[in-house]
């Protein structure tokens, strides 16, 4: 065996599951790790579904992840003659017959059918799971060709398999049923059999499959929420196999070099969302400060909200950047200092400023920063320092936060009074005074 290859198989419905593209990325790392060949393969047999705009929603989530793939993208559809050309080989050599059935609808039509052996075990040794086995005897014969002549899955996978060389199959373990009727027509057709590894099912909080009702299922969910691929490419990546270390945040020449499919994970892959999150977080801490900047500029300018040239962006970057976890969130974390048209959050007022004592509390900080000589971050924090006595600065900063950002969480108070600015700060402090506190 010179060369080792592997393939994606997706069928094309528009909606790329995680479960899938995990599958994706074990496949492209596999072949990275080996210097082997990572195949794609569009089982577009489904003509409802597999539109030309569902396969471009699947090359784009590939692309938007960094899966490349070697050779040109294959196609199921344009290999039928192929797929029939193998049901006539089996039609003769007595491994398929043809037989008349009956369909859901009642409609009766003649349809071909692969001749399961009736005795002998069927076995393989899979890379994750190890040592399979099911008597012959238990897998009834099964349906290639459709009444109306179409080749089914079966049949189509297992060709374009030997069409594409494919050396190595590593997919979802909801296969492992088929993979034992796949060697038999492996072995029927005279062809060599892949080695198979099946990869644990992700599974939610309660260990049932991970759907669309546990959260975000679908590459693109997570995208639109504001996740970098990366991550998202990380985490899936750490559900079912780690570097056998305490790493969980690699870089992609890691993964690959470390990456060992006989180290996958027998058990279910339990999603975490939080876990998720953090990660996320913790790779747009590691984004480059330009890269992190033209985000937020592009973002805000979007939402309407306009940069003054002289405006600290550094400053705003160097606070935002540490705390952000979804470049989604950047808009609404900035819109209190490039708009006063932020909308306040209904707890944090109810909570922070209508409270007896608050009203008073705000005028005499619009007195005191008024006459602050300078207006930076550590004299703002020293002045309400000085007033809390050593008490804490609670009673302070939470009502100021929510008066001037409308928010009950954010950067730094006094970090975000300095990117503010005093006349801004004063301005705001003095409406909530006046007009939102009792």
């Amino acid at each position: 065996m010179s060369e080792f290859r592997v393939r994606f198989a997706p069928s094309p419905t528009g909606k790329v599951h995680i479960g899938n593209i995990r599958a994706a990325i074990y496949n492209w790392l596999f072949a990275r790790h080996t210097g082997g060949k990572f195949l794609l393969r569009v089982e577009d047999t489904d003509l409802e579904r597999s539109t030309p705009e569902a396969i471009e929603a699947l090359l784009e989530c590939m692309k938007w992840l960094g899966l490349d793939y070697d050779e040109e993208a294959f196609y199921q559809t344009k290999n039928k003659p192929r797929h029939m050309e193998a049901v006539e080989k089996l039609l003769a050599s007595g491994h398929a017959y043809k037989c008349e059935r009956t369909s859901r609808d009642g409609k009766t039509g003649q349809v071909i059918m692969f001749k399961m052996p009736k005795e002998g075990v069927i076995e393989f040794d899979d890379i994750v799971k190890g040592k399979m086995a099911k008597k012959a005897e238990d897998i009834q014969d099964f349906a290639i060709v459709r009444s109306d002549g179409s080749p089914i899955f079966h049949i189509a996978n297992v060709v374009d398999d030997i069409d594409q060389r494919v050396t190595h199959i590593i997919r979802g373990d909801d296969h492992v049923e088929n993979t034992f009727k796949h060697i038999c027509i492996f072995k029927a057709l005279g062809a060599s059999v892949p080695k198979y590894g099946h990869l644990s099912m992700i599974v939610n909080q309660q260990g049932k499959p991970y759907s669309k009702r546990d959260g975000a299922a679908f590459v693109g969910e997570f995208r639109e929420q504001g996740y970098l691929p990366e991550a998202l490419f990380n985490y899936l990546l750490l559900l079912g196999w780690n570097p056998g270390d305490d790493r969980e945040v690699l870089t992609k020449e890691e993964m690959v070099s470390l990456f060992d499919l006989e180290k996958v994970h027998v058990t279910a892959a339990k999603f975490d969302m939080k876990k998720l999150q953090w990660m996320n977080a913790e790779y747009i801490k590691r984004l480059s400060e330009e890269v992190f900047t033209n985000e937020l500029l592009n973002r805000v300018a979007k939402e309407g909200m306009v940069v003054p040239e002289d405006y600290d962006v550094k400053y705003l970057v160097s606070q935002l950047q540490i705390r952000t976890k979804f470049l989604n969130d950047i808009p609404s974390a900035c819109r209190c200092f490039f708009s006063d048209d932020f909308a306040f959050d209904e707890k944090a007022v109810e909570k922070r400023l209508k409270k007896e004592g608050v009203k008073e509390l705000l005028l005499d900080l619009v007195e005191r920063f008024t006459k602050a000589p300078v207006w930076l971050a550590p004299e703002l924090e020293n002045l309400v320092k000085e007033l809390s006595q050593g008490g804490g600065m609670g009673p302070w900063v939470h009502p100021i936060r929510v008066a001037v950002s409308g928010r009950g969480e954010g950067i730094g108070l006094f970090e975000m009074l300095q990117l503010l600015g005093r006349d801004k700060t004063l301005q705001r402090l003095k409406y909530a005074a006046e007009n939102i506190c009792i």
